[in-house]
């Protein structure tokens, strides 16, 4: 007995709203994706309880309704969004993977002169590359239909919302194949091109060069404190670097800079001999040598089309700080260059690396 008087409590409170759930047609969409498939759709509306508001046919005998009801797609509005889309859109998984996040799905209906309904379908998504284990942002669209019907028949709603979802793939499948031999986002490898930066010098600077070894006039600075050593260079290296797209491969040229500053680097006088030179050249060499072991770590190999920005980053300031250790090193070992046997080792040991690399 409670059980009867509780079920038909339930069902007292849940209204007939007089329209049926609307069956979204799932069937090939009229192209194919070249570029892309989807690889998930995620849910991110806002409003997730029905994706229609419509206003119901007139019944005879009761007074035509003004006021949209809530209506849900057959067998759920998200999971016929995604039904839609996988059965519309071939999944060829040798293309680029792509996120859709769905920010809006709705229908919504009112009443119109004439006994008829005006209403208008919307369709918002975000389109998203999956690559490396992250997502890429590609583009977003908005878009939808409005239709006019009569009051009697709802047969327009279900076309409406189908068009407006095949307008926001249609509208992505055109972008990426626009885009995907130009778009940095959408490259499907890296190749790293290196260049050894060797113009003239620039006020206060000079450039590496294996033809151009330093001289005393390039030490115009003076100790910024007291100092007992002879001399003191300031060597260092950089890198600058520009991107292009060939043929959907993201070209990464990178400009090295090898060079050691003027002004912060300096001389005694009494002390421009051949031999003090020297040690402030393999002070030099030594930031040369750092350069071309970075060079050797940045391989396609470690780079993300998502992140090779970062990884290049990382890899630079490992190899700045290698830079420093290896000069603190190399003026300990030699003090500074008064230990002469072990000088000599280290230019053995510099020269044979240099060749190498």
């Amino acid at each position: 007995m409670v059980t009867l008087i509780l079920m038909s409590m339930l069902s007292a409170g849940k209204p007939d709203t007089g329209v049926a759930p609307i069956v979204l047609k799932a069937e090939p969409l009229p192209f194919t994706p070249k570029e892309f498939y989807v690889a998930s759709v995620v849910d991110e509306r806002a409003r997730r309880k029905t994706m229609a508001h419509i206003i119901p046919a007139p019944t005879p005998g009761i007074p035509t309704s003004t006021t949209a009801v809530p209506v849900d797609l057959q067998g759920g509005g998200f999971k016929s969004v995604q039904n839609f889309i996988s059965k519309g859109l071939r999944r060829n998984e040798s293309l680029r993977p792509v996120v859709i996040r769905l920010k809006e799905c709705q229908v919504t209906e009112a009443p119109a002169e004439k006994g008829r309904v005006e209403g208008r379908a919307v369709v918002a998504m975000v389109f998203e590359l999956q690559s490396d284990g992250e997502t890429i942002p590609l583009t977003e669209y908005k878009g939808g239909i409005k239709y006019n019907r009569p009051a009697s028949q709802l047969d327009a709603v279900e076309p409406a919302l189908r068009q407006s979802l095949t307008g926001a793939l249609s509208f992505f499948n055109t972008w990426i194949e626009k885009e995907a031999k130009s778009n940095p986002r959408l490259a499907k490898s890296i190749k790293v091109f290196f260049n050894d930066y060797e113009a003239a010098s620039a006020a206060d600077t000079v450039f590496y060069s294996p033809v151009r070894p330093l001289n005393w006039d390039d030490f115009v600075g003076s100790p910024s404190k007291p100092s007992k050593y002879a001399a003191a260079i300031f060597p260092s290296f950089s890198y600058e670097g520009r991107t292009e797209v060939v043929d959907g491969i993201l070209h990464l040229y990178l400009d090295m800079k090898v060079y050691m500053l003027q002004s912060s680097s300096w001389v005694r006088p009494g002390s421009k001999d051949g031999y003090s030179l020297n040690h402030e050249q393999k002070h030099f060499d030594l930031a040369k040598l750092v350069a071309e072991r970075f060079k050797q770590k940045i391989t396609p190999d470690i780079l993300t089309v998502a992140d090779y920005n970062s990884i290049i980053q990382y890899h630079y300031i490992e190899s700045f700080r290698e830079m420093n250790q290896l000069q603190e090193q190399y003026d300990a070992e030699t003090q500074h260059g008064l230990n002469q046997a072990a000088q000599e080792k280290w230019n053995k040991k510099i020269a044979e690396e240099l060749n190498k690399l």
